[in-house]
């Protein structure tokens, strides 16, 4: 019995077929996108944990079963990209989710093919995947240029494989590109000066959540199977939901209670609101938290309110390379610069972002990072710490923006990282550099300034 649209317009691999495809069009990040999938309700908690996999995981494999596909699908006249997207999402099944029979899989692409298309397109699906489940995928072995195999084997635009080769080595490049085809774990950062790390695991262990200690923060924990955001800590504003790279930075700070800080780039507040709980509102301390979008803005304000630490932190809509004209010299103990990037280092979280980019950003994205620091560096009092940060990996995005700020601003000088043992042995030169693979978190980079 032919089914229609109507009826399969609810199943999970329906809805990750759409949620694929606007991720395509660009009209959304996969990460956002899921949670607003599955907050209207259309899937129960199984189904969107099976969205979730179906989604990062044809994502994160995109280029790789591209390659598995065009052999079987080059000499077709015309593939809608609908259809292409099918077959990709419908391979990703058949190779890497054993729990689902081959057959099922097919006979569900190829009904979802005919009650979005007509029975000829089911057809042709149909008999795609049925030449692939008897011939097998293509050997990469096929793929006669190491750095272009490399890339397709790791589903890394090409590019990006040769930067990647190029600062870290093939080893180490193909370790990432592997690592990022594992699920994100959930990590939240607890308020320390209001509960222990040990009594927030016993409490989340109570609710039913596989919390453990993170072994990078001591702020931070793990949730191996749990919704962190739906437990009473967060409720009680107790808890953020916080990668565990991101709480490394306002310790780094070395905030005392009383301090005047900026957090330039602030938006949506994770790392303002950190730093807030250093603050004490009687003994004068606030943080200064800027963002260039209204909305953004609102999102700290209501983080900090949440948290309890509105009394603290002021918020003010702007561009941070306006900081110079905007606050008086010498105003700020402690900035810190979370500049705007790639953000390749989130690429497991949101896998589409390294399909997104181009080379062309890295012309354009270091040069605002450096505005931003020139206009913050006249307003650090002397003897301050600078922090700059940034949830990327490439070395044009952080290394070489502060060589470049120092070679500049000789009265600035590098200082070395108040991280923890482990955390240091991501550290070479004073900058921390994180890779996924190192401790299977965000991608991250630290450095500390000093004002002479």
């Amino acid at each position: 019995m032919k089914r229609n649209l109507g009826d399969i317009q609810y199943t999970v691999r329906f809805v990750a077929l759409e949620a694929l495809l606007r991720i395509e069009k660009g009209g959304a990040y996969s990460n956002l996108l899921l949670r607003e999938l599955m907050n209207q309700g259309r899937l129960n908690d199984k189904d969107g944990r099976l969205l979730t996999e179906l989604v990062y995981g044809t994502i994160s494999r995109q280029l790789l079963l591209d390659y598995y596909l065009d052999r079987f699908i080059k000499n077709a006249r015309k593939v809608d990209p609908w259809v292409k997207t099918l077959l990709r999402l419908s391979l990703y099944q058949m190779l890497y989710l054993d729990k689902v029979p081959a057959h099922a899989i097919i006979h569900e692409a190829v009904d979802i093919a005919k009650a979005k298309g007509n029975p000829g397109t089911g057809k042709f699906v149909n008999g795609v995947l049925r030449t692939i489940q008897r011939q097998g995928v293509p050997d990469l072995a096929l793929i006669k240029d190491p750095m272009e195999r490399l890339a397709t084997e790791i589903s890394l635009p090409l590019w990006l494989t040769k930067k990647l080769v190029k600062q870290i080595g093939i080893e180490e490049t193909s370790e990432l590109g592997y690592a990022l085809f594992e699920p994100n774990h959930a990590s939240g950062r607890i308020d320390l000066q209001r509960i222990s790390q040990a009594a927030a695991i016993e409490r989340l262990q109570e609710e039913g959540i596989d919390a453990r200690p993170s072994e990078l923060s001591p702020y931070g924990v793990v949730a191996d199977k749990g919704f962190m955001a739906g437990s009473f800590l967060y409720k009680e504003g107790l808890l953020t939901i916080q990668d565990e790279s991101s709480m490394l930075v306002a310790p780094v700070l070395q905030v005392a209670r009383d301090h005047q800080v900026l957090d330039a780039c602030a938006a949506p507040g994770g790392k303002t609101t950190h730093i807030a709980a250093f603050l004490s509102a009687a003994e004068g301390g606030k943080v200064t938290a800027l963002d260039i979008h209204a909305h953004k803005v609102k999102l700290i304000q209501q983080n900090a309110q949440r948290l309890g630490v509105e009394a603290v932190v002021e918020t003010r809509v702007m561009d941070a390379r306006e900081t110079a004209q905007t606050f008086a010299p010498e105003q700020f103990d402690r900035i810190l610069v979370d500049a705007p990037c790639s953000g390749l280092g989130l690429m497991r979280r949101k896998p589409d972002i390294k399909y997104s980019k181009t080379e062309a950003d890295f012309q354009r994205l270091p040069q605002i990072q450096r505005e931003i620091l020139e206009s913050a560096a006249p307003t650090l009092k002397k003897s301050g710490i600078m922090v700059y940060s940034t949830c990327t990996i490439l070395e044009e995005e952080n290394q070489q923006v502060v060589a470049a700020f120092l070679a500049d601003h000789p009265e600035f000088e590098q200082m070395p990282l108040a991280v923890g043992p482990l955390a240091a042995e991501a550290v070479q030169e004073d900058m921390l550099t994180i890779y996924p693979q190192d401790f299977m978190t965000d991608g991250f980079f630290i450095s500390c300034l000093r004002k002479k």
